[in-house]
């Protein structure tokens, strides 16, 4: 462990969230309603209930990725996350080219991964009030509708100081969790082990369902648990980073895995495979089939309060990306504007609620095999990336916490994000090196304006190699 130097205050910003409050905005934003919602999804991609183990694979995944974002996290605690990591990183070889290009997508996948929030409350709606869905259960013009105003009032909640704000994402988390102990309760009410183990034939077989569906499954069960590090997007408002965002990140993960494993099995215990595979809203039935439609009222109206919950934690963490390259001179000034009154990035959230009301109006699996390419590329090969190469650069930076067992769990979360990246299809891979290059066409154009490299000299800073020095 390294020394316990105070971390950097960013101006206007309150150093107001504690252990409890960063771990409740990770839950809150990784639960959300994607397992209500993907759980059908993985069970079709992976054939059959074997997709349990998709949720293992998965976590695995996320954890050792956790662990990168835990190291950069603690030693760097400001305002935007990977936005900083990437600014330390490689300011000695590209200049300021890697944090644009992570801002230029975050306006993108940030707001994007939202949406999918919004899609499922508005899926999860349509069990109470079916003139929102299709008979494919997917939204229609009222049920866009919906989720646009559903937006709004986000934003409209996120429309104050942090210290409310965090009051709202405690109220959020008891919620989430009331409504998925609810579900597992009432799956394991009724559950029977012979559907939960129904394996078909040949599951794991060369070539069977498992290793075929494994790739997409992958991808829903990575999508499900990304939240994970919204308080290092938050680190600037984070008591104690060194030791708040490791702890709120880790066990964040595990928490959210075991709710995951209990949730899916539980649902397999009730409902044969074959009808999960088709539900549009699997744990409304599940409550139904076991505790009746009274309940699976009460419950269903929880899982659309949970969903509204995910995207009210995503844009709170989200808004600090483009607020914090805008202090930088690195994005729109406008965006550098914290509130007067309520001391917040007001310009951001707003424009991240924009987005958010527009991708709520696409199709789910689209937006998720996107998010999932593009993160990849911008956000997480190049965070492995920068953690080894601030190692070298900086050895004396201050890191409260060392990565358990380095290397290995960045190896294992690049492995992990190469076979994501590949499994997510032509088209979006495609899609996210056509964005990708439009994004570096529209940083050269910044850079020649702003006479930055490549067109002037770098601008080495080492800000948090400075303050653990001084502080030493």
């Amino acid at each position: 462990m390294a020394g316990n130097a105070a971390p950097p205050q960013v101006a206007g910003l309150e150093r107001s969230i504690g252990p409890l409050q960063a771990t409740a905005i990770n839950m809150t934003q990784m639960c959300g309603v994607g397992p209500f919602l993907t759980i059908p999804t993985m069970v079709a991609t992976m054939g059959g209930p074997q997709a349990v183990f998709g949720w293992i694979i998965g976590a695995i995944i996320v954890l050792a990725d956790g662990l990168v974002w835990a190291e950069l996290g603690a030693a760097m605690p400001g305002a935007g996350g990977t936005y900083v990591y990437l600014r330390e990183a490689f300011q000695y070889r590209t200049g300021r080219l890697m944090p644009f290009l992570f801002v230029w997508t975050a306006m993108l996948f940030i707001p994007l991964i939202m949406s999918t929030g919004v899609i499922g409350l508005v899926q999860y709606l349509g069990y109470l009030w079916p003139a929102v869905v299709d008979a494919d259960g997917h939204a229609n013009t009222l049920g866009h509708v919906i989720g646009i105003a559903v937006t709004g009032l986000v934003v409209l909640l996120l429309y104050r100081k942090i210290s409310g704000v965090t009051k709202l994402t405690t109220t959020f988390f008891v919620v989430m969790l009331v409504a998925t102990l609810a579900v597992i309760a009432a799956a394991y009410s009724h559950f029977q082990p012979s559907l939960a183990f129904d394996y078909p034939a040949d599951s794991f077989a060369l070539g069977g369902p498992f290793f075929t569906g494994l790739g997409a499954g992958l991808i829903i069960a990575v999508y499900d648990y990304l939240g994970y590090s919204t308080s290092a997007y938050l680190g600037a408002e984070v008591r104690e980073p060194g030791r708040t965002l490791p702890r709120s990140i880790v066990l964040s993960i595990i928490g959210i895995m075991a709710l995951y494993l209990l949730l899916q099995l539980g649902v397999l215990g009730v409902v044969p495979w074959q009808e999960v595979a088709k539900s549009s809203s699997v744990a409304s039935l599940v409550v139904e089939n076991t505790w009746g439609g009274t309940a699976a009222t009460v419950v269903t109206v929880l899982i659309i309060v949970t969903a509204f919950a995910s995207v009210f934690a995503g844009l709170l963490g989200g808004s600090r990306v483009p607020y914090e390259a805008a202090r930088d001179k690195l994005f729109l000034p406008v965006f550098g504007r914290l509130h007067a009154r309520l001391h917040f990035p007001h310009v951001a959230l707003l424009a991240l609620g924009v987005v958010t009301a527009i991708g709520s109006l696409f199709d789910l699996s689209t937006v998720i095999n996107m998010l999932t390419a593009v993160i990849v590329i911008v956000q997480s090969v190049a965070q492995i990336a920068a953690l080894v190469v601030l190692r070298r650069r900086q050895p004396g930076l201050t890191r409260p916490y060392k990565m358990w067992l380095y290397p290995v769990p960045a190896v294992i979360a690049l492995l992990g994000w190469a076979f994501l990246y590949y499994s997510a299809g032509q088209l979006a891979i495609l899609m996210s090196l056509g964005w990708l290059v439009v994004g570096i066409a529209a940083f050269l154009g910044w850079a020649r304006a702003e006479r930055i490299w490549p067109f002037g000299p770098k601008e080495i800073s080492e800000r948090f190699l400075t303050t653990s020095r001084s502080a030493g």
